[in-house]
């Protein structure tokens, strides 16, 4: 990163800063006026390129600047109009027609055609505190509250240094404290972008030009930015790309049955590690920050990058190093697929229409050419003619031929094993150069180890090999600090076994994986309406969008675990006994007793309908198993039921103890939420909990898996009479007690449900998984 590249991020995420002191009603300036005047007297900057961007980023104080024609005020003017998606030269929060107090709204009040009114409650992240889920409440900010936000950036922003290595650092800071606030509070606006996105967007366009228009001979930054606009936004001066990990699912399922479930665990952050490395290498080759990443999650991310030849060979050289190096290290096991498409600030506002959408199908397309020709004829030749000496074996984990230890380990699966201890409970996971004994490898040469807060600051201070840093749930700002990951790291057990042994009823491990339906339909065309005109199809709801489901998947998940709502027994739990293995972009896979998996599905599922506001799914895939079921099979098994779940009609499902049956090609343990919640749980599992509980099941469960045989086989009409002679087996004996009546009567009741329901096809496949739910909840030690 240059001394420009870095002046314009910092400007560009610095150019709206004003509206936090204007908004707290104690300076009566433009906020770009207000913000320069912060900046300079009381953070004490003195980069005049940097006060000049906070200035002068609007049209009209801009034409008239006495600033030179090469100014990068000129170019995060032009990045903010971009980013903000309308021409802004004529709006300013000080004029008619704002709302100056106005909440944050949520970005699903408009996708997928929603019309929701809901707000965010004015806050700021903090993991220590409930979700800020949207409501109908419009609680507005206050001026004390921006006060208090323009103190901690006051605060924060004297403790960091303006240089390339303190540049996330900075990014750390908005984020933590502009998440919640609007960036526009237009009236004739829907706030639903933060100012944290906004500046975080326009800090990567603005980067993006710079490095584009550096191209361009004899043209001023004022001249194509101000004078021509129009013509710039018509230009190609962007690239959309994207990068793609293949065979995460088998490289996290093949471990040993020692110490399996924290391997698996370990395995899965590793490759979160090593895609969030591969992703700042690249940033760094082409000379970029964090701003430019749009997206991350599941191996999977979307970047903005400058249109040029130079980025394109960059790109290109780099996908091609990373391959080598995975073949060097994992064979064929894991490859990473680039691709990118070529766009006009226009093409990203969606002009022409349908612009926008095409960009995305275009990476996409890209992406998996890429996939189906992996290696070149050269790379096949060397694959093909391995010559291994007579000191390799095949690795009893990885199945690569590579130098053993005693244990059979490659040296990768030694080092994991050793990581996974420390995965769990650490903080700061450190970027070195070269190879270390105790660290993991990484592309390029490089080394992943674990901190703590002391040992870090030691290494930051003295080691001469030390890259970077990524701290856990937690801001960490400092030198060469890469980012705070958001980590779904919830965990209360350390084996199978033990959760085993903690799960009700039936000793059963359950394995849960969901994740979101349509999601790539929604991150390209969710906020395509013909009733506004698809004005909403934008770059900064893309990036909000994908930022939202990170933090939900990645950092609310835990609040969800550790706040217990939905139980069988309806009474409030203060932990789930689970662990997530991995929660990232969309995609949930967590382990634990098997009730309290069930449980947290429901809670995962009706906090997700909250969050998105019904405007997204959630399908899923419940695993019943024997702790020592092999994982990778049973990995295999809860993703198949994922599908089935996905198979009904607009998805929104999760299927669970299916025995095999289909109907309509839907598996018969496949239900709606709201059918499993209500009417498998709600109704027909509360009925038969409610009266064998009463009457202390005196007849144990033998009858109820003659009554659960006799449902599955309603399709011979001579079951129907079985299934009455063994239904009235089940009334209680008569004792001569007073509460006879009272049995005698829940009995009757119990009775006419169970016949309703056998009639009734759907109510049939609901009772048979409400039965297998209660036996499994009430199964003594002695079955198990």
């Amino acid at each position: 990163m240059t001394d420009r590249d870095l002046q314009v991020v910092i400007g560009a995420l610095l150019h709206d800063i004003g509206k936090v002191i204007y908004r707290d009603g104690t300076d009566g300036r433009t906020h770009s006026e207000s913000g320069y005047d912060f900046l300079k007297n009381e953070i004490k900057i003195k980069d005049m390129e940097i006060l000049n961007c906070v200035r002068f980023h609007h049209g009209r104080a801009l034409s008239g600047a006495r600033i030179d024609d090469n100014s990068l005020a000129y170019v995060v003017y032009i990045a903010d109009n971009i980013a903000s998606s309308v021409d802004r030269r004529e709006k300013m929060e000080e004029w008619k027609g704002f709302e100056l107090h106005t909440p944050l709204q949520p970005v699903f009040n408009l996708l997928n055609k929603n019309n929701g009114k809901a707000y965010y409650s004015p806050s700021h992240i903090n993991v220590e505190k409930d979700i800020n889920y949207p409501t109908d409440e419009k609680k507005c900010f206050t001026k004390e509250q921006y006060r208090n936000i323009a103190y901690n950036l006051s605060d924060n922003l004297k403790g960091i240094e303006l240089s390339v290595e303190y540049v996330n650092s900075l990014l750390e800071v908005m984020e933590a404290n502009l998440s919640f606030v609007p960036s526009s509070t237009s009236a004739a606006e829907v706030p639903d972008i933060s100012l944290f996105d906004h500046l975080k967007l326009t800090a990567a366009i603005a980067n993006a030009i710079v490095k584009y228009l550096d191209l361009e001979k004899n043209i001023s930054f004022k001249e194509a930015c101000l004078k021509n606009e129009k013509a710039f936004m018509e230009k190609n001066a962007f690239l959309i790309a994207s990068l793609d990990i293949s065979g995460i699912q088998k490289f996290i399922y093949t471990i040993q049955s020692k110490n399996a479930l924290r391997t698996l665990r370990a395995r899965s952050f590793y490759l979160e590690i090593t895609m969030e490395h591969i992703i700042d290498e690249l940033l760094i080759e082409l000379g970029l920050s964090r701003c430019n990443l749009l997206y991350a999650g599941g191996g999977h991310c979307y970047l903005i990058l400058p249109n040029t030849d130079e980025c394109r060979n960059i790109f290109e050289k780099y996908l091609e190093e990373t391959n080598k190096w995975f073949l060097e290290n994992f064979q064929t096991d894991l490859y990473i697929a680039g691709g990118f498409s070529a766009c006009s600030a226009f093409n990203l506002k969606n002009h022409p229409h349908g612009s926008y959408e095409q960009i995305f199908r275009n990476v996409s397309k890209s992406i998996s050419n890429r996939k189906m020709n992996r290696y070149n004829a050269k790379t096949i030749r060397m694959l093909n003619s391995q010559i291994h000496d007579d000191y390799t074996r095949e690795c009893s984990v990885c199945k690569r031929v590579a130098h053993t230890d005693q244990d059979g380990l490659c040296s990768t699966c030694n080092a994991l094993q050793k990581f996974s201890a420390k995965v769990l409970y650490s903080d700061f996971y450190t970027v070195e150069y070269g190879e270390m004994e105790s660290g993991l490898p990484l592309p390029g040469g490089y080394s992943l180890i674990v901190d703590t807060e002391d040992s870090l600051k030691k290494r930051m201070q003295n080691d001469p090999n030390y890259v970077r840093t990524y701290s856990k749930n937690k801001s960490f700002t400092g030198k060469h600090v890469a980012t705070k990951l958001w980590i779904g790291n919830y965990t209360t057990k350390a084996t199978f076994e033990e959760f085993a042994e903690s799960s009700k009823g039936i000793q059963r491990v359950g394995i849960l994986r969901a994740d979101v339906d349509n999601l790539g339909h929604a991150f390209v065309s969710g906020f395509k309406n013909t009733e506004n005109n698809d004005k909403y199809m934008t770059i900064s709801r893309t990036a909000t969008l994908s930022r939202q489901l990170s933090l939900f998947f990645k950092l609310h998940i835990n609040k969800i675990l550790q706040n217990p709502s939905f139980s069988f027994e309806g009474k409030p739990k203060d932990h789930r006994n689970i662990t997530i293995v991995y929660s990232g972009g969309d995609d949930v896979f967590v382990v634990g007793a098997w009730n309290e998996i069930i449980e947290f599905a429901i809670d995962l599922r009706d906090g997700f309908e909250k969050f998105s506001e019904g405007t997204l799914s959630l399908s899923a895939g419940i695993g019943l198993y024997d702790d020592t079921y092999p994982i990778s099979v049973s990995a295999i098994e809860v993703e198949d039921m994922v599908d089935y779940s996905k198979d009904l009609p607009n998805k929104n499902a999760v299927t669970l103890l299916e025995d095999g049956c289909f109907h309509d090609k839907i598996s018969d343990g496949t239900y709606k939420w709201n059918e499993f919640k209500e009417k498998v749980i709600g109704e027909k599992l509360t009925e038969i909990t409610m009266y064998l509980v009463s009457v202390e099941n005196q007849h144990g469960n033998a009858l109820l898996y003659r009554i659960l045989e006799l449902v599955r086989k309603q399709d011979e009409p001579i079951n129907f009479a079985r299934f009455v002679y063994t239904l009235t087996r089940l009334e209680p004996e008569k004792n001569g007690d007073k509460t006879d009546g009272e049995q005698k009567e829940m009995f009757r009741r119990f009775s006419k449900n169970m016949l309703q329901w056998i009639n009734n096809e759907i109510d049939r496949r609901e009772l048979k998984t409400a039965i297998e739910l209660y036996v499994y909840l009430h199964r003594g030690e002695e079955e198990n």
